[in-house]
């Protein structure tokens, strides 16, 4: 068995800009981007014509509302633009610290993640008090190119453990993502059936 887990929402809290099309729309100005006057509108329309179940990365986002309005952003301004405007505090929710390391005892873990912004899991995991390297693997849909519960982000999650699908237990808060993995033959975890802080006497249930 391999067991995997949300990130945010599930193992930390992070704290995330209320107005996010203001906050990459400010620090793509501090970075010399000409910003379209109606950038609200430019941000919340869809460019990308991307598959079901995929991620667009946001910074690619970004540059296809620039283009829309004749607006383009040199180099990888783009990107450190996101990465600037996504940049959290990060609280560690009750019992993940011991959840992670109850999971580790049995076997590979990983975090599988719905995020678009390149870097940010990654940075959160750093600044909270989880044990990076208790993690096997940290899948994001920004790297893999799908989000949950599209059966792909699960079955690249299970690959990089090693263990078929079927094999992987994941965690987390939200039953329309993190519950699609029943649906590849794993099973779901909810933190709002199973919270954190029950999750090791929920394994050694199951010895």
């Amino acid at each position: 068995m391999a067991v995997s887990f949300d990130l945010f929402g599930t193992l930390v809290e992070a704290e995330r800009p209320a107005d996010p099309a203001e906050a990459v729309g400010a620090a793509l100005r501090e970075r010399g981007v000409a910003v379209p006057d109606d950038w609200a509108d430019a941000y919340r329309e869809v460019h990308v014509d991307a598959p079901e179940g995929a991620e667009v990365p946001l910074m690619a986002h970004v540059s296809a509302a620039l283009a829309s309005r004749g607006a383009e952003a040199p180099g990888n301004a783009a990107r450190r633009a996101v990465v600037s405007a996504f940049d959290p505090a990060v609280e560690t929710r009750e019992g993940a610290v011991e959840a992670v390391e109850a999971a580790s005892e049995r076997g590979p873990v990983a975090v599988l993640s719905n995020c678009a912004v390149p870097q940010l899991a990654r940075t959160a995991l750093i600044r909270s008090d989880l044990d990076r390297e208790a993690f096997d693997a940290v899948v994001t849909s920004v790297a893999c190119g799908w989000r949950k519960p599209d059966p792909r982000a699960f079955e690249t999650c299970a690959d990089r453990l090693g263990v078929p699908v079927a094999d992987l237990v994941h965690v987390g808060d939200d039953p329309e993502t993190d519950g699609g993995i029943a649906d590849c033959g794993g099973e779901a975890v909810l933190v709002s059936d199973v919270p954190l802080t029950a999750f090791p006497d929920w394994l050694e249930g199951r010895r």
